[in-house]
């Protein structure tokens, strides 16, 4: 017997589809479309229709990266389309999360070297691809369009649009045929009016994924938890601004103080599981794909994820 809830909803959370296989124009292995959920999470006809997602994160700088990530992995986070690699073949998650730290130093200018990294991980591993840009506004629009046209084809998920800084996202991710995260700070409202301003520019609903922005368990998560369940309420009460799947990735679980003062033999397991539990009570709020950094957590969370889920849920081989 399948459970549901008592409400009688009137909305249903939109579809999106990450990545593009040979079938689709792309070079993927698989595709995923996620969404169409017409429940809460994991109850309900939305408990049998799609799986959460897990995406590995790496970057093509470590020195700006957790130093427990770094030492775990040894000298492959040196390489990054190997570190891609060795992320698909040892932990096997669903996506791959590249973030372009390098893009991060003070007067970045290294742009031909884009292309070239962000081809290199398409090459090393056939998961679909989400790219994190930089963070400054001054260099976004070369940035994104170095990577949206270095992974044409692909269907990425380019991120990260935020209110103040969302055009040039939104442009790159329309010429190449992308999909966007759209990141806003704990706040439904500003989740909306983030993605009535995407569609205002011409982005379709069906390329957004919100991000509500997570904190790490303990630490504010609470607050993301409940905005989450507000975005999935009102997208199932029939408000098609917020009728999208959601992403959620809490960076901050690896600096908390409980990380941090962790025992030398004790920090792997207690950073893996710090990210575990932060990210399985993402899913449970309603968030479609979760990110983590710690190799660790990745089996932790399938594990998880497969006694809620069919495991082949959502994906398209």
């Amino acid at each position: 017997m399948t459970l549901q809830t008592q409400n009688i909803w009137n909305g249903r959370i939109g579809t999106v589809t990450i990545g593009a296989d040979r079938a689709h124009g792309g070079t993927r292995t698989l595709q995923y479309t996620l969404g169409g959920e017409q429940d809460l999470a994991a109850v309900g006809p939305g408990a049998t229709q799609q799986r959460p997602l897990i995406a590995a994160e790496i970057c093509d700088d470590p020195g700006i990266w957790s130093p427990i990530v770094n030492t775990f992995m040894g000298d492959t986070v040196n390489d990054t389309a190997g570190w891609a690699g060795t992320m698909e073949s040892e932990y096997h998650p669903d996506i791959v999360r590249l973030h372009l730290t390098s893009t991060r130093k003070r007067n970045f200018k290294d742009f031909s070297g884009i292309p070239e990294t962000v081809s290199g991980v398409l090459k090393s591993t056939g998961l679909p691809l989400i790219i994190e840009g930089s963070n400054d506004p001054s260099i976004d629009s070369e940035v994104y369009q170095k990577c949206g046209e270095a992974s044409s084809g692909e269907r990425v998920l380019l991120g990260t649009a935020e209110a103040g800084r969302y055009r040039s996202i939104a442009a790159a991710a329309m010429a190449y045929n992308h999909c966007i995260i759209a990141q806003s700070p704990i706040d439904i409202n500003l989740a909306k009016q983030l993605n009535i301003l995407l569609k205002e520019i011409g982005v379709p609903y069906d390329r957004i994924l919100i991000d509500p922005y997570t904190g790490a368990l303990g630490y504010g998560f609470e607050y993301s938890y409940s905005v989450m369940e507000r975005i999935r309420y009102a997208a199932l009460k029939g408000d098609q601004d917020l009728a999208m799947t959601m992403i959620s990735a809490a960076p901050d679980s690896l600096n908390i103080r409980e990380v941090r003062e962790a025992r030398d033999d004790e920090t792997d397991r207690t950073a893996a599981t710090w990210e575990f539990y932060t990210a399985f009570s993402a899913v449970i709020a309603g968030a479609s794909i979760v990110c983590v950094r710690h190799p660790l957590a990745i089996p932790l969370l399938k594990s998880a994820i497969d006694s809620i889920w069919p495991h082949s849920a959502g994906r398209e081989a």
